[in-house]
């Protein structure tokens, strides 16, 4: 059987109708949802960008060592597993962060394809003139961001020239060309939906239509009251759009996928690495960078993602309670696949939870980016078992717990009322640091509930 795997940047779950929004239109991965798995329980492990990709192709979390790095000694991706399997391996994308030099997320593939012009990425240097659509102060680093981005984005005229598009529509191309290939396996990873957002006027339209205020198209990750609540709508406007335009043309690699004959062998998965606050919890951005040593919580709104999972023989329109993260995806795919799922890794498939026959593949699902060992430094964890919610980070702030089941929006703090239900995911949390290999001075730093 034949896989694509499809990774998106900065997309919320909740901002898809398979997972319950009604006002974003994401036909295409709605349809895929109708026929395969939704799992409503996915949490980012690793985070943020770079370290997912190492969970999700290698299985193995980095949080608690390499972190934003490139793949460690050490490590089998999943393109090397499947590439010794006898599977042509493709890579395509626009994500200039995977490619970068000194990155090595790209090898063991047979083929490459990078599409050029994404956020930063120093491609253009062609004269024009670009007026920022907001005041300076309400962007993210604008000269580091905004414009070095603003050289690429002149050259766009249509719809084919932003990147989603045009790595979509090389995805497809690829598959024209190599669909002979028995079995191959396609790696797509789009940077859309990461900021800045400013798609095409007509995606725009169909969320904040008549708009005429600054238009914050990469917002300073900070506390939200620096935008007023016309402005902070229409970045949910612009970041709505560019999702519809990423779902449009994943439409169209799903009809090619169809129009080839491949769709009844080919297994076909969709995943995020983190998600983005729109306001929520008083933020903006999806991490802190004015304040570095004071870390923000991993909400749903940044740690659920979504998964999505498609195959002849999964079952179509269930929805996934198993509790799972990226290091799970690749031995769920292989298992898929017909192949035997690696046990030499922190990830476990949750095939046999989808099919009845076994249990889900965690009790808890931890996010993190980091384990300081200076106690003055804000570090949350994330402790997450389906049902509730342990925001922790040791000494330096007082733990909050969330019965997520019931309060998704995790408004109400119910630590004071709960105490016996944040031990016992505390506890459970520090027997998984120690199961995947956290040095004992690690485990000792994230062992106090909170200060004093």
């Amino acid at each position: 059987m034949n896989l694509i795997l499809i990774v998106c940047d900065t997309l919320r779950h909740d901002y898809l109708g398979c997972y319950g929004n009604e006002w974003v239109q994401s036909p295409a991965l709605d349809g895929l949802a109708a026929e395969g798995v939704t799992f409503d329980r996915c949490f980012v492990g690793s985070f943020p960008t770079v370290p997912m990709r190492h969970d999700l192709m290698c299985s193995n979390y980095v949080f608690h060592t390499t972190g934003w790095a490139p793949i460690a000694p050490g490590n089998i991706s999943l393109q090397q597993r499947l590439r010794e399997r006898g599977y042509t391996t493709m890579f395509i994308s626009d994500h200039a962060q995977l490619t970068a030099p000194g990155m090595n997320y790209h090898v063991a593939f047979h083929g490459i394809e990078w599409i050029r012009g994404h956020v930063a990425d120093r491609w253009r240097t062609d004269p024009g003139e670009y007026e920022p659509p907001c005041a300076l102060e309400k962007l993210r680093q604008p000269e580091n961001w905004v414009w070095p981005w603003s050289r690429n984005y002149l050259a766009r005229r249509t719809e084919r020239d932003w990147p989603s598009p045009q790595t979509f529509a090389a995805a497809c191309e690829w598959l024209e060309r190599n669909r002979a290939h028995d079995p191959f396996y396609l790696f797509i990873d789009t940077f859309d939906v990461h900021e800045p957002w400013l798609p095409p006027r007509h995606y725009i339209d169909m969320y904040d239509p008549g708009y005429e205020g600054d238009e914050v198209i990469y917002p300073r990750y900070d506390h939200a009251g620096y935008l007023t609540e016309e402005e902070l709508q229409h970045v949910r406007a612009l970041y709505a759009g560019s999702i519809t335009m990423m779902d449009r043309a994943i439409g169209r690699l799903l009809q090619k996928v169809r129009d080839l004959g491949l769709w009844e062998d080919t297994a076909i998965a969709f995943v995020s690495d983190h998600g983005w606050y729109h306001g929520e919890h008083d933020y903006i951005g999806k991490h802190t960078v004015i304040e570095r040593e004071k870390g923000w919580q991993f909400y749903d709104e940044v740690a659920r993602i979504p998964l999505l999972m498609r195959a002849p023989n999964l079952p179509a329109g269930v929805t996934s309670r198993a509790l799972c993260q990226p290091v799970d995806v690749a031995p769920t795919l292989m298992e898929v696949l017909g192949l035997d799922a690696p046990q030499d890794t922190h990830g476990r498939s949750v095939l046999r939870a989808l099919t009845g026959s076994g249990p889900s593949a965690r009790e808890i699902a931890v996010t993190a980016n980091a384990i300081p060992l200076d106690a003055g430094v804000r570090s949350y964890h994330a402790i997450n078992d389906g049902e509730w919610t342990l925001q922790h980070a040791a000494t330096a702030a007082q733990p909050e717990l969330y019965q997520t089941a019931q309060d998704r929006a995790q408004a109400n703090n119910v630590f004071a009322e709960h105490v016996t239900e944040a031990e016992r995911l505390h506890a459970r949390s520090l027997e998984y640091l120690a199961e995947i290999g956290c040095t004992q001075e690690q485990i000792d730093a994230r062992r106090p509930m909170g200060p004093g």
